[in-house]
């Protein structure tokens, strides 16, 4: 193999897919990515066996071949070679290393053989279909934060994506750890009906946020009831889904909730973060006192002091004193679009529903504490 390539695609591509790698590897060809070189340029390839991130970067080739190198450490070299230069890239004869030049410097790299490297990409997907890269990435930044991060419950440790029936066929994705649920939704794409509900891994779900960030590019997403492929320009992203089961999340969605609180998201925001310095690392709880146009925010710690702070909202319900985890209340409203935030309250037990009043399409439900 011997190939010239720009350092600056060279160094985003490497960016993409050496994330993928484990530093830590039992398996010593997993730690690397497979380079290739054919007439469309060079790909790279990295899985760490449940995931895999494929990217193919224009380049000159001179000679076509594969090989495989550690992950980090070429991604740490490009990425301190001058800005503007070209990398040569080329295999010895016997294939047992790689040499890296640019300018002055030059790197010799062990490498591993490419037939030993696992292809994770196998199987066919019963579903496919295409939608904008934007609308895929709001799903997934409005429900990622609520993915379970406790093992012994991994069919929660990721976004259950499937079709819905609200007034029409939705793309839907939710997230819940069993304190908190977010969920949110857009026009299913022509090619989702009928497709299975799967549950994407938490490892997956961060690849795809930072895939998607050309909002304005088409993303294509390809299902099978074990995996899910998803490409986007030159990058195939194709990753194992959880085998489990995604609990009833509709039984938990309040409906009856007849208390409704309107508080200015920037202003309350702020309220929760200031009150919640004194909260104790443990709890972090934050006591709601709602009365007529008046919110009083207030944490009580036996061992650093307490915080209060009143802010004005509109309600017209009946007094009630409610607590919440203030982390979780944080992480919601930096969700919430709009300028204003809908809290629907019941009672200090029950779970309280979050909207933007608008409603477009995402919610939230969060457990309350005891205070």
């Amino acid at each position: 193999m011997k190939v010239t390539v720009e350092r600056a695609e060279l160094l985003k591509s490497l960016a993409h897919v050496h994330r993928v790698v484990e530093r830590r590897n039992t398996i010593p060809i997993l730690a690397n990515v497979l380079m290739r070189s054919d007439p469309r340029g060079l790909a790279l390839r990295a899985t760490d066996l449940d995931i895999e991130i494929v990217e193919t970067i224009a380049a000159e080739v001179q000679e076509e071949g594969a090989t495989t190198v550690p992950a980090h450490t070429i991604y740490d070299i490009v990425r301190k070679l001058p800005e503007g230069a070209q990398v040569q890239i080329e295999t010895s004869g016997d294939r047992s290393t790689l040499t890296v030049r640019a300018g002055r410097s030059r790197f010799a790299l062990q490498t591993l053989p490419e037939n030993e490297f696992p292809d994770l990409a196998a199987g066919e997907m019963s579903h496919s279909f295409t939608l904008p890269a934007g609308e895929l990435k709001r799903l997934v930044d409005k429900t990622q934060f609520a993915i379970s991060t406790e093992e012994t419950r991994y069919y929660l440790n990721g976004i259950y994506l499937h079709v819905a029936d609200a007034g029409g066929p939705v793309l839907r994705a939710v997230a819940t750890d069993g304190h908190r649920l977010a969920q949110a939704q857009t026009a299913a794409p022509a090619g989702a009906s009928g497709m299975p509900g799967v549950i994407v891994p938490r490892k997956a779900v961060a690849e795809i946020q930072r895939l998607a960030e050309n909002a304005d590019a088409e993303v294509t997403v390809e299902l099978s009831a074990a995996k899910i492929r998803v490409s986007l320009d030159r990058v195939v992203l194709t990753s194992k889904l959880i085998d489990g089961t995604f609990p009833d999340y509709g039984r938990v969605i309040p409906v009856g909730n007849d208390k409704t609180l309107v508080v200015d998201k920037a202003d309350f925001a702020s309220a929760v973060d200031r009150v919640s310095t004194v909260a104790s690392e443990r709890g972090r709880a934050v006591k709601l006192s709602i009365a007529d146009g008046k919110l009083t925010l207030s944490v009580t710690n036996p061992d650093s002091g307490s915080a209060t702070e009143e802010i004005e909202v509109e309600y017209a319900a009946e007094p009630i004193d409610i607590g919440f985890n203030s982390r979780y209340l944080l992480d919601i409203t930096s969700q919430i679009e709009g300028s204003t935030a809908e809290l629907k309250l019941a009672d200090p037990g029950s779970p309280t529903l979050v909207q933007d009043p608008d409603k477009r399409g995402a919610l939230y439900v969060l457990m309350p504490m005891r205070v």
